[in-house]
Formats: structure tokens, C-alpha cells, sequence
């Protein structure tokens, strides 16, 4: 006869259990997800990468497999995991509709003390942007080491390859992030000052203002997807660049939209949102010596949903609907 509670000793240890794997997942989570959106430049993606990861330790332990390290197994597996989805979405960016951007991850509206320490530009759009022109392992590696600062023998492990290998791998996509990584010549706070004073000659309307704040050979990207209006090619040189925003200046008094400035994965942009406070475009200024070298604008609705506003979408506005 069962005696009462002997179920007792089995549920709480069930509960035990369930309560430190949990920790455990949230204690690392942070690094997979971390490792998989450097990789992949969609928040989304790296969140299925991450789990999709969990599950898979999961079936391991379930199946009997003795897993020493937990995070080494995690790390392999989501690193595994974001090269093949890197490799799908290669092929799904070939009929991407316009200029494919990453997603931007945080945005603060109000940056404390701390966020204006000197940048890491480790998740800013610009570095993010460089890394898709790498091959999904040559991402990894990368990523791995620049980043995260894994040695080598334990990065051969993760992707395949041997040591030497991963040496040389890594050094040839230093270069080719080196050629095109933007250099940041002024501290977060001085950049942040000259994007305050571009940002009022657009409330003020002062058309000809925007453009002294560009370079000689500033570009201008935007994604809208396909579902919201976007250049459907970079934009090139100060005159362009200044037109384009020139436009996004008139259109926010046509509409009576409003400006915000804001720390976007760290670096300094803008947000715009319509009269009913619904996000429709981030901004994000690449600033070097004195003057903004490349703006990059996300109208994508897709790409602005997990920001935490109320997202519009830019091809409703731009028919009068708003």
C-alpha cells in the first residue's frame, strides 16, 4: 500500500528540477542568443536558434547522453544551428525586395550615465551589416573569437575544423571586416551632441542645414521589405543622401510627425513615430570625423515589432491614410 506521501519525495525533486534547468537556460541564455544574433542580424531568427538549442539539450539528456559542460554543449549546438539558418537565409535575401538591413536589437529613448561610455561597436548596425558579406563560417569563427574571445582549439570543436584552420579563417575575415568597419573617431557622447543638432535642423525645417551635417560620400540604406516604402538601392554621396533626407524632414511636418532621438544598438539615430505614437522608422547615423559618413533607415514593419512600440506602417502614411 502506498504510504501517504511518498509521492511527495519525487514531486519536489521534479520541481527542483524544472526550477534549476530553468536557471540554468536563463543564466546562459543571454550568450546563446547573443552569439546566434551576431550571426544571423534578425532578433527573431536567433530567438528560434536559442530555443530550438534548449530543446535539443533537452533530447539529449533525455536520451541518456552525459553532458559535462552544459555550455559548451549549448554554445556548439546554437553556433551549429545559426550557420545552417545563416546558410537558408543567404538564399532568402537573394529575393529579399530592396536593401536587406539587420534588425536593430535595443533602442533607448533615454540612455542613462552608462550607455554613453565609449561604444562597442560589436552590435552596432554598421558591424552587423559587414559581417552577412562573410561566409556563415567564417561568421562563426569570427564571431567566436572577436566577440566572445573563445580560443581556437575550442572554436575547431564548435564549426568542424581544425585549429590552424580556424587561425586562418579568422584572419582572413579580420581583413574583410577590417577593409569596411567604420571607424568611430569620436566618443558616443560627441557623437550623440552632433545627432541632437541635426535632428533640430529637421524640426526646424532647415532643409539645407541637414545636408552640411553629411560627408562627401555618405550613403544612405534603407530596407522597407517590400511592405513600406524604401529606396530600393543605396543612396550615394552628400547631394542624394541630403535629398533623401530632406524628404523624411518635410514628410514628418506634412504629417505631423515627431522626431526622436535614440541609442540604437548603441549607436546614435532616430526614431519617427505618426501622430497615434506607432513606430515607423529607425534611423541610425554612422558618425567619424565630424560629420555622418552613412544613415541607415528600417521602415520594414517586420523589423521594428519587438522594439516595444505600436508599429505603423509607412506605406498607409504615405497614401494619406493617417
Amino acid at each position: 500500500m502506498r504510504q501517504p506521501g511518498q509521492q511527495d519525495v519525487p514531486q519536489d525533486a521534479g520541481r527542483d528540477q524544472a526550477a534549476a534547468s530553468a536557471a540554468l537556460f536563463e543564466g546562459l541564455r543571454p550568450l546563446l542568443f547573443s552569439i546566434a544574433y551576431r550571426m544571423l542580424g534578425s532578433v527573431g531568427e536567433a530567438e528560434d536558434v536559442t530555443q530550438d538549442a534548449w530543446l535539443r539539450y533537452h533530447r539529449a539528456l533525455a536520451e541518456g547522453q552525459v553532458i559535462a559542460s552544459p555550455k559548451a554543449f549549448l554554445t556548439t549546438v546554437t553556433t551549429r544551428l545559426a550557420i545552417d539558418a545563416a546558410r537558408s537565409a543567404r538564399a532568402r535575401r537573394e529575393t529579399y525586395v530592396g536593401t536587406w538591413l539587420p534588425e536593430p536589437l535595443s533602442v533607448s529613448l533615454d540612455p542613462d550615465p552608462a550607455d554613453l561610455a565609449e561604444m562597442n561597436d560589436s552590435l552596432s548596425l554598421a558591424f552587423l551589416t559587414l559581417l552577412q558579406a562573410l561566409s556563415p563560417v567564417e561568421r562563426a569563427v569570427f564571431v567566436l573569437h572577436e566577440a566572445f574571445d573563445y580560443p581556437y582549439d575550442e572554436i575547431a570543436g564548435i564549426v568542424g575544423k581544425s585549429e590552424q584552420n580556424c587561425r586562418q579563417i579568422f584572419a582572413r575575415a579580420r581583413k574583410r571586416v577590417g577593409e569596411g568597419r567604420p571607424r568611430f573617431d569620436a566618443s558616443l557622447r560627441q557623437q550623440q551632441e552632433l545627432t541632437s543638432r541635426f535632428l533640430g535642423a529637421a524640426e526646424r525645417g532647415d532643409l539645407d542645414g541637414l545636408v552640411s551635417f553629411l560627408a562627401e560620400d555618405a550613403v544612405f540604406y534603407g530596407d522597407g521589405g517590400g511592405k513600406a516604402h524604401a529606396y530600393p538601392q543605396p543612396l550615394r554621396g552628400r547631394n542624394r543622401v541630403g535629398k533623401a533626407l530632406q524628404a523624411i524632414a518635410r514628410g514628418t511636418g506634412d504629417f505631423h510627425l515627431s522626431l526622436r532621438a535614440a541609442l540604437i544598438n548603441g549607436q546614435p539615430g532616430a526614431l519617427i513615430f505618426d501622430t497615434e505614437g506607432r513606430l515607423i522608422n529607425a534611423l541610425v547615423f554612422d558618425i567619424a570625423e565630424g560629420a555622418i559618413q552613412a544613415v541607415r533607415g528600417i521602415v520594414n514593419p517586420d523589423k521594428l515589432t519587438h522594439l516595444g512600440f505600436p508599429v505603423s506602417n509607412l506605406l498607409t502614411i504615405k497614401r494619406g491614410e493617417v
